[in-house]
């Protein structure tokens, strides 16, 4: 199986058809996919200027949505490390218990899912880069705050887990991303609005 440099090599390829690039970046997801497949696809096709369907879309802009996808990932690599160093500091000085950021980094091993999305069709406009940085941010800060940390948001909406929708927490009504229970202070869960499925988050 290609790993994602691999791929990354096959959409920059000037001499493979257009659907085969496609396909290739299709398949980068697989392996980094910040707000999930269907949500980061649609969201690099819409930045992108790609129709989500087209079977023939121009290389340029495959190559300008694989360059957006390699800046997050890179974000992200660099974070992990981080991450890893800093659990290695900790259990050395005998911090054993994990707490909420090693939570969420826990969940998020890996690069899918980081931030997920209330929909395929319902993700912030900013580059995927600049809405990772906003959430490790906002989990490193430590701070529980009232507002959404990607957008800066202040209308949640309790997003419950269905069998379309695997995910659940507290939505942004804003921006759409489901932010971790634990950046949030109780009085903004409080106030979230509860929603009894994801259709009617969406029409909200």
């Amino acid at each position: 199986m290609a790993g994602f440099r691999a791929l990354a090599e096959q959409v920059r390829n000037p001499r493979l058809v257009a659907n085969r690039r496609r396909t290739a970046l299709r398949k980068c997801l697989e392996r980094f996919a910040p707000y999930g497949h269907r949500a980061t696809w649609h969201h690099l096709c819409t930045r992108a200027g790609i129709a989500t369907q087209d079977r023939d879309p121009d290389p340029a802009r495959l190559v300008a949505a694989l360059t957006e996808l390699e800046e997050a990932r890179a974000l992200w690599l660099a974070y992990e490390e981080e991450c890893a160093a800093r659990r290695r500091r900790e259990k050395h000085d005998g911090i054993r218990q994990p707490g909420a950021l090693d939570e969420w980094h826990r969940r998020t091993w890996g690069g899918c899912d980081i931030v997920p999305c209330e929909s395929p069709q319902r993700h912030p406009a900013a580059p995927l880069a600049a809405v990772l940085r906003n959430m490790i941010a906002a989990m490193e800060a430590g701070r529980p705050r009232r507002d959404c940390p990607v957008c800066g948001g202040t209308r949640f909406s309790w997003l419950p887990q269905s069998m379309n929708h695997p995910a659940a927490g507290p939505a942004c009504r804003q921006c759409g991303v489901l932010a971790p229970v634990s950046v949030l202070t109780p009085e903004a869960l409080m106030a979230a609005d509860r929603v009894p499925d994801a259709g009617a988050f969406a029409a909200a």
